[in-house]
């Protein structure tokens, strides 16, 4: 043969499942969450007025509980049948560097100090990764601010949409 041999079938090691070992779990955490931030207070963010005011409730709720503060940005996710006008949905991800913006604001922000908090970045819908995160961090509340405008009345506010589906206590903020 010239230019490449291929082994022969008896040459070829094949990894065999060893039937005295345990499965992996079939659907492992999407992130290890810190202890510490167990049972602490989820607040959706995106750096508006209306975030910060649900951010400013959050840190006040967490101090009084006495537990952390999980803020949530969740990247912009645009379906190219707005463009395209596919079918089904494809959802593009937009490259948004504004977390890290957002993380940098926080960091120096003096508001912050009164609680321990970590900012989580997730990308897609905005109900179901502020439900996810809620769930993987087991939090006592979710808190959100509202939405207010034609985009909100056009495609249903976050808050509304939240809290019709969430399995934990939703608090909006107008």
């Amino acid at each position: 043969m010239a230019g490449h041999e291929f082994p022969e079938p008896a040459d070829r090691k094949r990894q065999v499942a060893d039937p005295t070992t345990t499965p992996r779990a079939a659907e492992e955490p999407r992130h290890a969450c810190d202890p510490a931030f167990k049972h602490g207070v989820v607040v959706g963010f995106d750096g508006s007025t209306s975030s910060e005011r649900a951010l400013a409730y959050a840190i006040g709720m967490a101090h009084r509980s006495g537990s952390g503060l999980i803020i949530v940005h969740v990247a912009n996710r645009l379906p190219t049948t707005v463009w395209a006008g596919c079918e089904p949905p494809v959802f593009v991800d937009v490259p948004d560097h504004r977390t890290e913006v957002l993380g940098l604001e926080l960091a120096c922000a003096e508001y912050l100090t009164e609680v321990p908090w970590i900012l989580v970045e997730r990308g897609g819908d905005i109900c179901h990764e502020l439900e996810e995160v809620g769930r993987e961090y087991c939090a006592d509340a979710i808190v959100v601010g509202s939405t207010h405008g034609l985009v909100g009345r056009i495609f249903g506010s976050v808050a509304g949409r939240l809290a019709r589906r969430a399995q934990r206590p939703v608090v909006v903020i107008p």
